[in-house]
Formats: C-alpha cells, sequence, structure tokens
C-alpha cells in the first residue's frame, strides 16, 4: 500500500504529449524530407535516384512528391491506405505502366501529376477511385489510346485535364462532353485530325481551349462558341472570355469556316494551308467573301447492271467538291440504304449488295452533298432469274472458235454469239457511245480503239485514253503520241464492259497551262473466255505416260531374264563358250604287247549328249601297295 502514493506522486512528472504532434510516426525514406513534426504530414523526395516507390512512406501523408525519379511502374500496393493523400506528384519518371486500381484508395486526392512519362494507353480501371480528382495531368507522355470509361470516376468534379503533347489520333468525345466542371482542356500537339460537331456543346464551364498543332483542317461550329463570341487572348481578356487556341493547324479555309472568321480576335498567327489560292495568307487577313465552297459533282457512276438473283452487286458513285461531299444511296423504293446485314455502304461511295432478290431492281440513286449543295445520278439495276445448276461431271463444252480465242473480232460477229448478246443488250440499255471514239475489234483480252483527227485543237502534245470496267472502279491511263489514230488495249478482262474516253492533251495558248478536251467516249464488252472442247487435264495426261512407261520397261525385263533361262537350259547347264569336263578315271591300267585278254565294257554314254570314242584293249591288274612280297 506504501508503493501506490509513490505512483500518484511521480504521474505528474510524465511528459503530455502535443495535441499538434502525431501520435506514431512511420521513419522517412532515404533521400527524402519528411514534415512531419506538424499536420499536414508530407513526404518529399523528388530526384532522389528512387527506382520504386519507396514502401516505408507515411501511410497519413497529405502529399506525397515523387518527381524527376526513375520510377518505371505504379503497383497496386505502392498507395494503398493513404486515404488522406490530397497531392501526388509522379511528373518526369519513366513510368510504363500503372496497375489497375493503384489509386484505388486515393478517395481524397485532389490532384495528380503523371507528366514527362511513358504512358502509351490509359485504360478504364487504372484512375479508379479518384472521386474527388480536379486536377489532372497527363502530358508529355506517349498516350496512343484513351479509353471511354477512363475519366467516369472523377467526370463530376474535374476542372483541369492536360492531355497535350501525346499521341492522340481519336478521342473519347463522348466521356469528354461529359466534363460539366471542366475549366482548362489541353488538346495540343497531338495528332487530331478532326473534331465532332458539338463536342464541346455541354462544358458550359469550359474557360480556355487549346487545339494547337493538330491535324485540323476544318472546325465545325459548336453552340459553346456561339454563346461566347468574343475569342481573345489570354491578356487582357474579360473573366467570361473563352480562350481558342488553333494555330498550327493545315486549315482548309473554304465555308466551313466563315463562322469562325466572323469572330472578332486579336493578333493570333493563324494561316491557311489550302486552297492554293489561300495558301499560306494570314487566317484574319482572308476576306469573307473568299472563303467559298463548291458544290458536288458527280464524276463516275456504275453503268446500267445486270445480275442473276442470289449474287452480289456493287453499285459505285464517285463525286468531289470542296468539302469532300458525302455519298449516300437511296432504294427503288425510296428508302436510305445503309449497313445492315444484306447491304453495306463504304465511305468512298461504293454500295454493295451482298444477297440480290428480284424486288431489288430498279433504280437507285445516289446522292452527294456538302456544304454548298448536292448532286444525283442514277444506277439501273436488273435483277435476272438465278442461274441453272451446273453438274459438277458436265462433258458440255462451248464451241469452238476458229483460229486464236484471243483475236480480235468486229463487233457484228461477236454479237452472234449467244454470250456476247447478253452482253450486248446489257449495253444497250445505256447511253450510245460517242460517234467520235469507236471500238472497231475487239476479243477477250484485247480491244482496238480509234478516234478521228483533232486538227481543229492546236498544240496537241499527246492522247490520253482512260478506262475501267465495271467489276473494277481503278482508272487506267494510257498515253498515247499525238501522231496515232488508234491504240490496241491488250491488257482487258474477259467477260466484261468497259467505259473509254479518249482526251486530247494540248498547250492552252491564252494561259500558256497545258490542259485537256474529250474527245469522245464508248462502251463495249470483251467476249467471255471459251473453254476448248475435248482437251484432257494435264494430270491425266501425266500419269497416263507414267503407268504406259513403267509397263514397256517391265515386260523388257522379263523377256531378258526368259532368253538367258533359255540359252542356259540348252547348253546342259553349263554356260555358253565353255567344254565340258571329261569323267574321271577309277582304275590304273597299262598298254601291253601280248595277247588281247577280256575288255571291259566302257561307261555307258550320257544321254544327254552322246559322244564318239575309241575302244583300246588294255591289260589290267589291280595295283598293291610296294612292301608286300609278289610270288615266284
Amino acid at each position: 500500500m506504501a508503493v501506490l502514493p509513490l505512483l500518484l506522486c511521480l504521474l505528474p512528472l510524465a511528459p503530455a504529449s502535443s495535441p499538434s504532434q502525431p501520435a506514431t510516426a512511420s521513419p522517412c525514406p532515404r533521400r527524402c524530407r519528411c514534415q512531419t513534426q506538424s499536420l499536414p504530414l508530407s513526404v518529399l523526395c523528388p530526384g532522389a535516384g528512387l527506382l520504386f516507390v519507396p514502401p516505408s512512406l507515411d501511410r497519413r501523408a497529405a502529399e506525397l512528391r515523387l518527381a524527376d525519379n526513375f520510377i518505371a511502374a505504379v503497383r497496386r500496393r505502392d498507395l494503398a491506405n493513404m486515404t488522406g493523400l490530397l497531392h501526388l506528384s509522379l511528373s518526369r519518371n519513366t513510368i510504363r505502366h500503372v496497375a489497375a486500381g493503384a489509386f484505388a484508395d486515393l478517395r481524397a486526392l485532389r490532384a495528380l501529376h503523371l507528366d514527362g512519362n511513358r504512358l502509351t494507353s490509359l485504360g478504364e480501371g487504372q484512375l479508379r477511385g479518384l472521386v474527388n480528382l480536379r486536377h489532372l495531368i497527363l502530358s508529355n507522355n506517349q498516350l496512343a489510346a484513351l479509353a471511354a470509361g477512363a475519366l467516369d470516376d472523377c467526370a463530376e468534379t474535374l476542372e483541369d485535364l492536360d492531355l497535350s503533347y501525346n499521341n492522340l489520333e481519336q478521342l473519347p468525345w463522348e466521356a469528354l462532353g461529359r466534363l460539366g466542371n471542366v475549366n482548362t482542356l489541353g488538346l495540343d500537339h497531338n495528332l487530331l485530325a478532326s473534331v465532332p460537331a458539338g463536342a464541346f456543346s455541354r462544358l458550359h464551364k469550359l474557360a480556355r481551349l487549346d487545339m494547337t498543332s493538330n491535324r485540323l483542317t476544318t472546325i465545325p461550329p459548336d453552340p459553346l462558341f456561339s454563346r461566347l463570341p468574343l475569342l481573345a487572348r489570354p491578356r487582357g481578356s474579360p473573366a467570361s472570355a473563352l480562350v481558342l487556341a488553333f494555330g498550327g493547324n493545315p486549315l482548309h479555309c473554304n465555308c466551313e469556316l466563315v463562322w469562325l472568321r466572323r469572330l472578332a480576335r486579336e493578333d493570333d498567327l493563324e494561316a491557311c494551308a489550302s486552297p492554293p489560292a489561300l495558301g499560306g495568307r494570314y487566317f484574319w487577313a482572308v476576306g469573307e467573301e473568299e472563303f467559298v465552297c463548291e458544290p458536288p459533282v458527280v464524276t463516275h457512276r456504275s453503268p446500267p447492271l445486270a445480275v442473276p438473283a442470289g449474287r452480289p452487286a456493287a453499285l459505285r458513285c464517285r463525286a468531289v467538291g470542296d468539302p469532300e461531299p458525302r455519298v449516300r444511296w437511296v432504294s427503288p423504293q425510296g428508302r436510305l440504304v445503309g449497313n445492315s446485314s444484306r447491304a453495306r455502304a463504304f465511305p468512298n461511295g461504293t454500295l454493295e449488295l451482298l444477297v440480290t432478290e428480284p424486288g431489288d431492281g430498279g433504280i437507285f440513286t445516289c446522292i452527294a452533298a456538302n456544304a454548298a449543295g448536292e448532286a444525283t445520278a442514277a444506277v439501273e439495276l436488273t435483277v435476272g432469274p438465278p442461274p441453272p445448276p451446273q453438274l459438277a461431271n458436265s462433258t458440255s463444252c462451248d464451241p469452238p472458235r476458229d483460229g486464236d480465242p484471243d483475236a480480235l473480232t468486229p463487233p457484228s460477229a461477236a454479237s452472234a454469239s449467244a454470250s456476247a448478246s447478253a452482253s450486248a443488250k446489257a449495253a444497250d440499255t445505256g447511253p450510245p457511245p460517242d460517234r467520235g471514239v469507236q471500238v472497231t475489234e475487239h476479243g477477250a483480252t484485247a480491244a482496238l480503239v480509234q478516234w478521228p483527227d483533232q486538227r481543229p485543237i492546236p498544240g496537241i502534245r499527246m492522247y490520253q485514253i482512260q478506262y475501267n470496267s465495271s467489276a473494277d472502279d481503278i482508272l487506267v491511263y494510257r498515253m498515247i503520241p499525238a501522231d496515232s489514230r488508234s491504240f490496241l488495249l491488250s491488257d482487258l478482262a474477259s467477260g466484261r464492259t468497259y467505259d473509254l474516253c479518249v482526251l486530247a492533251v494540248y498547250e492552252d495558248g491564252a494561259t500558256g497551262l497545258t490542259a485537256t478536251r474529250p474527245v469522245g467516249c464508248a462502251r463495249f464488252s470483251t467476249e467471255p473466255a471459251l473453254r476448248p472442247c475435248g482437251a484432257p487435264h494435264a494430270p491425266f495426261l501425266g500419269g497416263t505416260m507414267i503407268i504406259a512407261l513403267g509397263g514397256v520397261i517391265v515386260a523388257s525385263v522379263l523377256v531378258f531374264i526368259f532368253v538367258l533361262l533359255m540359252r542356259y537350259k540348252v547348253h546342259g547347264g553349263q554356260p555358253p563358250g565353255k567344254a565340258k569336263a571329261p569323267a574321271p578315271v577309277s582304275s590304273v591300267c597299262s598298254q601291253t604287247n601280248g595277247a588281247l585278254g577280256p575288255t571291259p565294257a566302257p561307261p555307258a554314254p550320257e544321254p544327254a549328249a552322246p559322244r564318239a570314242h575309241t575302244v583300246v584293249q588294255l591289260d589290267c591288274e589291280p595295283w598293291r601297295p610296294s612292301h608286300e612280297p609278289t610270288g615266284p
């Protein structure tokens, strides 16, 4: 009990902790400066040579500066549990990758600086959790893609967005249009080629828009610009003025930019890049009457086309104008034709019907429109009955043609055949050919073009032939000497209809420039390629020859073996040219001069080869060894 009063006396001597000091403090990372003595806490590590985010960060810090280091990635755990962080600077590092959800715990963050890094894209999950972000700086990266949902969490709070000095060719304009509180939007020094109309109409608080040094040829009018008619430079501009910068773009100064020319400006340095008459001129020095457009003109359309039901068909329409016209198609029933399961409309003016039906026949209308007006052209499509089925092993063939199948024939003779009459019928539905240019002879792959002398045109340098087929929209050019009156086209495709025009190239005496004058046009059809009758296939001929040659070789070998066997049998099993060896002697005999004793019978001759011989009487006695004694 005596110890308790002593402890009560010593208790007032313990130092009291200051309310301004944190209860616990984490160690400061190496080469960093930490402000932990008073709130707010800050960790300052600029230029510290860091390769990654230090793991020993004080998670209560409100400010974290990691600029001018060598950090290559931001991982999920690097900034975890830093719920009180307000300002984060990762500028001028080597960051290539930001993990999804790396900033998920930074719900209080107000400013994020990621400029001067090596980011190539920004996905939907990389900025997740930044619900209070106001300043996002992404300039001087290598961004080529920005996901549509990348800014969803901060769309309502973002005030400053800097995407300058990147490689952006496209932007999620719908997502940018939802940034209702943005004041500054930096899109300069990118690769943007167009801006959709109304992209900034909902940015009511926008005060500065920078689109300098892109690839913009025009800037569409926007309701935002009409509400703020005064577009002034930053200095001396009122608080409600919109600062718009669009210099360094290849502006095409036509009627689409008249609205911008009518706005009051100061001494900006925008210039026109085209058309040639206005190229290089100061934008604000060009009069409004010089911002003109040219109405569209249809320069090429498909000739009348006939296809069987069930086959595809391609309708083509080309138009020129300033600005470039947009081509649309209207069906024979008066409906606008677009992309569907049976049709595809291409930006170049081609309409492709994937599968034609009998009800698709009629007049299709091509409409080319731009800001100056519109032009129309009609294309006729005839859908016939489906072709009869063809047997795979059919032996029928086209009738033979006299002479070379590619030889040129007069048009009257070619129209006599059934195949050429179909092409002629399709060609007769179009406009009649010009009498000045005639295709006098044509075959499957060649045609002879002739035109009259053009002496009324002075200073002719050459003639130019332009032609293309109904199945190909590529225009082919041929340059012909000025003294020629005909030309043989030898690179044609069989069974196609061609449109051909001849132009005279001459020197205009008034201007001294080279000019062209049409001589005339014509339409003709090449004959279909005919298959010769009765010609065997090359694989069949090759196989037959191999089998026949193999049979001859085998028969020759068998005959040679049979002859050898017969000769061997005739000569008694001995090779021909060698004598038969004599039979061995079984007894030793000697010839005597005494009386003739009995003569032993000679051995029987062989029946296969009988031979003549002489009988000699011999006195024979059995042989005895030398050591045996003989009688007296």
